[in-house]
């Protein structure tokens, strides 16, 4: 299924420099072996390496990653960045979360720019995809949902999500089969109280349980909201999918 999202998004091509932002979570360790799968298999050779943006939360410690990338002989990139701290005086309005995710994603830009990496690659998956588009359509009003496939304004930069058709637990599944090195997420801020997502993430397992075809159904809504392949790469779809 991911081979299939790439495809059908455009999201690599021949000679990409790809760098995967791995917060040492199940999610982003699942994608990481994925991608390593398809440059030793697929037919459009790309680079890969691998970001670890360090937040500074007291407890949560993802610098081991650093030995098991390089046993893996793969370029890691770390950088800690006191977010926690600067949440205190510059969050304003926003929730933890979605200043840290802020920050993260601006300091990953960074880093690959400053590598020479032209595409970011992020480890959202369907499950994240429903639950932010429940969040828009229920508080703001809106169709929206995160983006399988985008150009950053600048247009320098290409981020892509190839998990997009991949359910939570069946990375879950992956990530214990595979004994991933998966360092638990222990950030007060997301244990402190419900958070929406976590309603939202509640919500659709209730409603899973009467209705199977859930996420099929939702995936097929949120199609015309998760964008197309860039515009500028319009041959991709006459290439074979990626195995």
């Amino acid at each position: 299924m991911t081979g299939q999202a790439i495809h059908d998004y455009g999201m690599i091509q021949a000679g990409d420099r790809v760098l995967l932002g791995v917060s040492g979570g199940k999610d982003s360790l699942s994608l990481f072996h994925v991608l390593q799968h398809l440059k030793a298999k697929a037919p459009l050779p790309f680079s890969l390496a691998v970001a670890t943006v360090d937040p500074g939360i007291e407890g949560f410690d993802p610098s081991p990653l650093g030995a098991y990338f390089a046993a893996l002989d793969v370029p890691f990139f770390y950088e800690r960045q006191e977010i926690a701290e600067r949440a205190q005086t510059h969050m304003g309005n926003a929730s933890f979360c979605s200043f840290c995710s802020r920050m993260r994603r601006g300091i990953l830009y960074r880093v690959a720019r400053d590598q020479g990496y032209t595409v970011l690659a992020l480890a959202q998956h369907l499950d994240d995809l429903a639950e932010s588009f429940l969040m828009s359509a229920f508080h703001g009003g809106q169709l929206h949902t995160m983006r399988a496939h985008y150009r950053v304004d600048a247009g320098d930069l290409r981020v892509i999500r190839p998990f997009v058709y991949v359910r939570e637990r069946a990375l879950a599944d992956f990530a214990q089969r595979a004994a991933l090195p998966v360092i638990a997420d222990n950030c007060p801020a997301c244990f402190r109280g419900p958070t929406e997502r976590s309603r939202m993430k509640a919500l659709l397992a209730a409603e899973e349980r009467h209705h199977q075809g859930l996420f099929p159904s939702l995936l097929r809504a949120m199609r015309p909201l998760m964008g197309g392949a860039d515009p500028a790469l319009a041959d991709t779809a006459r290439h074979p999918p990626v195995p």
